[in-house]
């Protein structure tokens, strides 16, 4: 079949699972990505109920919905983030914060993303998509002047406490995708690079490729596509408006809310931003990648009931972009 276009589950945590089922059922997904939070897929039931994954895969098979790889990005943040506070507080199961204390928050964490990949095995899905956390993302700024011992410490850090997941999803034969992303241990081109030699390039860290939050950074997310394709495992679809130049919106944002104009970028429903979407569509042809096309609803200035489907459609049309040589053979026949 053509690559599955799903609907990341993650903003819609409001909602009970069944009800996002059937409105991504009857908009014409393919399937969901199924975040680990609300009540659309709870880790710790997975592997303590035996009836509980059987029933989330019959509720997707009464919508006529597949899914193909499940995301635990709140978990993973807290599993090597320097700083733990009430923000994690506000993302974390309790069970997961327990008293706060920042190591065991950690290391229960650290638990979780292993059951997570467990959990994964039982659903029967390859791909786990989420965050790292990150010890030295704090030091992005950098003043008070940053010394490399400390960034090479931070990357140590990461490694060490994220080699003993991986090898989990390895024993259980499920890769980990990472989504590369501001606040996390890889947010761009070269963090990413050493971010893989940091853990020696093994096979079950990926990347989950988000375009959007290249654009806002000033970053290519077509070469960055040919430079890892290897390691694509998922991709994610949402746009990025950026509204710089007026001498007054900035890059950082300014801590002003979503949606918010003094903005200096916002992301935007699909279509509607900066990303170069039909080049970005060529690109995942021309590395051949052909897993799901996951649309993640984050414009906090549509309805999404109105911007869910709209994404959709837009994105069927970039599906049917053929790959090169296929287009090339039905126009002029093959060279074979």
């Amino acid at each position: 079949m053509p690559r599955p276009i799903t609907l990341f589950t993650g903003q819609w945590a409001d909602l009970p699972f069944e009800e996002v089922c059937r409105l991504a059922s009857g908009w014409g997904y393919d399937g969901l990505e199924i975040a680990c939070w609300g009540d659309h897929f709870e880790v710790d039931r997975a592997l303590t109920d035996d009836t509980y994954v059987r029933g989330r895969l019959d509720i997707l098979e009464k919508h006529g919905l597949k899914v193909w790889a499940i995301s635990n990005h709140l978990v993973g943040q807290a599993v090597c983030d320097s700083i733990i506070d009430e923000r994690h507080q506000g993302i974390l199961p309790s069970r997961i914060w327990g008293d706060g204390d920042a190591e065991g928050v950690r290391g229960r964490a650290a638990e979780e993303m292993k059951d997570t990949a467990r959990a994964a095995a039982r659903l029967g899905v390859p791909t786990v998509v989420g965050f790292t956390g990150s010890p030295i993302w704090h030091t992005v700024a950098m003043f008070p002047p940053v010394p490399e011992s400390m960034i090479e410490a931070g990357y140590r850090e990461f490694a060490d406490r994220w080699n003993p997941i991986l090898d989990v999803f390895d024993e259980v034969g499920v890769g980990f995708a990472h989504e590369v992303h501001p606040s996390e241990i890889a947010y761009d081109y070269w963090t990413t690079v050493r971010t893989l030699e940091a853990i020696g390039h093994r096979p079950a860290f990926g990347l989950n490729w988000d375009p959007s939050h290249f654009v806002w950074q000033d970053l290519d997310p077509v070469g960055f596509l040919f430079d890892f394709a290897d390691r694509i495992r998922h991709v994610d679809c949402k746009d990025a408006k950026v509204r710089t130049g007026d001498g007054r919106r900035g890059r950082l944002a300014s801590h002003l809310p979503w949606a918010d104009l003094r903005r200096g970028w916002d992301f935007i429903s699909t279509g509607h931003g900066d990303v170069p979407w039909e080049d970005c569509f060529r690109a995942l042809n021309a590395i051949g990648y052909d897993g799901p096309i996951s649309i993640e609803w984050e414009d906090a200035g549509m309805d999404r009931l109105t911007g869910a489907p709209d994404a959709l459609a837009y994105v069927r049309r970039l599906a049917a972009i053929e790959p090169p040589s296929t287009a090339f053979d039905a126009a002029f026949g093959s060279s074979d």
